[in-house]
């Protein structure tokens, strides 16, 4: 099926053009959406004619898709999720999440505006891509953690396998402790023991 680009769609072309593209995806995604129109020669002839407004009304949004990734980009939000020990979330973060912490923050973010290449499925900093016009992108980063101190410690760029890591070395240094105290103690006793006896063996 043809159809005309009504503005820049990733991988297909740039306003204007016209494509060939499956029927499916022109009427699930693009018609729907108001990204093209069904390449007929009216529909053609009436793009001509809005062409100068299309274009400056695409100007007009790129600049502001511009002016908010200039202060978007960048930008780290906490994503609180409960995950096991090794890190590995229990459910996975998805686009609304991350358009939901990105608006909490001040920024109006759509999930549809969010790309993420993979689920995010543990613990940690991930990058993520939000495209806020069709030729306008920029990236945020997702900290997610268990809690708002967990959040802080990865910020400052430590890992969750670190942080763990150092737990287990302060547990185990903590009963290092604890058995060098009961040693200790036992070892006092030990010393009192033959003193208690001298002085027994004295008094008799």
């Amino acid at each position: 099926m043809q159809v005309i680009l009504l503005e820049r769609v990733a991988k297909l072309g740039q306003m204007g053009d016209v494509v060939d593209v499956k029927p499916g995806y022109a009427r699930n995604f693009l018609l729907p959406q108001g990204k093209a129109l069904a390449a007929s020669d009216a529909n053609i002839a009436s793009f001509e004619a809005q062409k100068a407004q299309l274009e400056a009304r695409n100007l007009e949004t790129k600049k502001e898709a511009e002016a908010l990734a200039e202060k978007l980009g960048g930008e780290q939000f906490i994503v609180i999720r409960s995950a096991s020990d090794a890190g590995a979330l229990y459910g996975s973060v998805t686009t609304r999440d991350a358009a939901d912490v990105a608006t909490a923050g001040g920024f109006s973010v759509d999930k549809k505006q969010v790309i993420l290449t993979a689920p995010i499925k543990d613990l940690g900093l991930h990058t993520v891509t939000v495209r806020l016009h069709p030729e306008v992108e920029t990236e945020i980063a997702l900290n997610v953690a268990r809690s708002e101190e967990e959040a802080e410690l990865q910020a400052s760029g430590k890992s969750i396998q670190e942080l763990a890591a150092e737990a287990e070395a302060e547990a185990e240094f903590e009963i290092a402790e604890l058995f060098d105290d009961i040693g200790a103690a036992a070892s006092d006793d030990e010393d009192e023991a033959p003193a208690q006896a001298e002085e027994a063996s004295e008094e008799e």
